[in-house]
Order: structure tokens, then sequence, then C-alpha cells
């Protein structure tokens, strides 16, 4: 395959996440109305744009935490444009980006055997799930909208879920004005926490953290109850917590997409039995 000779990589500007974002949409991975915004705010230099002349045709995120890890994502060639190689050279710019970093991503099926030759191996796989969201008239107690929690007590309570320090995202994830998100208190401390967002299709939980699953549900009813009723909602599940599959299967909810939770370098030991909703796929 001859190369093209006038391909080009560069970090994205602010305005051409939104591109990437919109490419995601294409692919029906539904990402948040309001993602873009925190996601560059996390990493400015975390997203490459593959152009060919001024056309951008591929794109990626390599989001680095700290100094130790990092997410890659976005992983998007354009239609039209596959075929060529392009995915590949921006892929290897991205990892040349992220040496001596343990790298984490949410795989697709068709790319989980490439993704492997690159080192990357599986810790376990992440399901979508769909349902349709509730009345709610219930409260429950300890149940607090997130605004109530110092942030401090959040950030703590968030640091054991993440393989890195991610006070920045989680600073501009948890305010966006089109979220809402709820803690759960016992004995006066933070014993669980989730968000819902609006979503190019519906509204996606993301994250759902809790100490057991009675915190859990707790905050899940209360998460689809703050949205309209009958409202598409999404909730992203490790496999490997049986108490978040039992959780779906309660509320009806139905598989519609699939990745695999994979590692570049050591994988990190995370409390997947405390996870009942991932945060986001594209930045872990």
């Amino acid at each position: 395959m001859k190369p093209i000779a006038d391909y080009t990589i560069r970090t994205m500007s602010r305005r051409e996440i939104d591109l990437a974002v919109d490419w995601a949409a294409a692919e029906g991975w539904n990402p948040g109305l309001e993602d873009a915004e925190c996601f560059y705010h996390t990493d400015p230099e975390g997203f490459l744009v593959g152009l060919v002349g001024n056309e951008p045709v591929a794109t990626i995120s390599v989001v680095r935490y700290g100094n130790s890890f990092a997410f890659l994502g976005f992983y998007i060639v354009k239609p039209e444009w596959r075929g060529k190689g392009l995915g590949l050279r921006i892929w290897n710019a991205g990892l040349e980006r992220l040496a001596e970093r343990t790298v984490g991503l949410d795989g697709v099926v068709a790319q989980q055997k490439n993704y492997r030759k690159s080192g990357f191996a599986l810790a376990y796989r992440n399901i979508r799930f769909m349902g349709a969201a509730a009345e709610n008239a219930e409260s429950y107690p300890g149940i607090v909208p997130l605004t109530e929690i110092p942030f401090a007590t959040l950030h703590a309570y968030d640091r054991p879920f993440f393989p890195a320090d991610r006070s920045a995202f989680l600073q501009c994830w948890t305010s966006r004005t089109g979220s809402k998100a709820f803690g759960a208190l016992h004995d006066g401390a933070l014993a669980g926490y989730g968000l819902i967002r609006p979503c190019r299709s519906g509204f996606k939980i993301g994250p759902l953290f809790a100490d057991n699953p009675d915190v859990a549900e707790a905050l899940f009813k209360t998460l689809i109850g703050s949205v309209p009723a009958g409202s598409p909602i999404f909730l992203d599940i490790p496999e490997v917590n049986p108490e978040a599959l039992q959780l779906t299967q309660r509320h009806g909810m139905k598989v519609v997409f699939e990745t695999a939770r994979m590692y570049k370098g050591e994988a990190p030991d995370l409390p997947v039995e405390r996870i009942y909703g991932v945060t986001t796929f594209e930045l872990g």
C-alpha cells in the first residue's frame, strides 16, 4: 500500500473535539451532549487528528492522568478513508505519547484483536444496557444532591475507582448544567454516588459507584427518577460485578453494546465489586 504523502497528524483544537464526538455519535456510541468540554479540560494535549491536506480523516484520544496512567479512546477513521493505513499511523502516534505509562481502553469487538497485537490484554468486559426511565416518587434516606457533598469528600471517595488522580476531570464532570448527580450518605460518610447526563439518545448513567447493592439500587432509582419518564436510559457495567448484572435484570434492561476493558502494562486493581456504572468508555 502506497502511503498518502500529505497525511499529517497534530493536536486537536477544542473545536475539533466536537467533530470527534460527532463521529463517535455516527458510530453509534451515543456520547453525552456536554462531554467534549470535560474531555478537553482533562488533557488539552490529549487529542490527535489526522488530516489529508486540510480534511480531518482520523482521530484518537490519548488522555494522560498524572505521570503513570493514560486512557485511549475516540479511535476513528472516517469511513471513506479506511483501509489506507491512516488509522495505524495515528494509533502509533498516539501510543508514542504514552510511553512508559499503563494505558487503558474500552475496545469494540471488531478491534480487540488489533489491540492485542499492540500489547493490550483483556481485563474484563463492559456491557451497555438500555432501559427506560420510570416515575419515582420514593425518596431514600441519605440520598442528597451531589452539590451538598464537599468536593474534597467526593474526590477522596472516587480515588480508589480510578488508577490515577482525576480531580480536574471529576470537578468538570460533576458540574455540567445538564447532568443530575446524587450522593449517598451513611452515618455521615459518603457510601456511593452517581450521575446521569443527557446524550444524543436519552440519558446515560456514569459513574455509579456504591459500597453495597442497596446503595446502588437507591442511587439508580433516584437517577432514573430525575429525568423524564419513558426516556431511554443507558448503563455501562463491568460484567465481573454480578450485583450490577442483577440490578439491570431487576429493571428489565437489555444488552445493546459491549466493549473489552483492556490494559497495556500492569492492569490496575480496581474495586469492581463496587462499580455499578462505568464513568465513560472514552476516558475511563
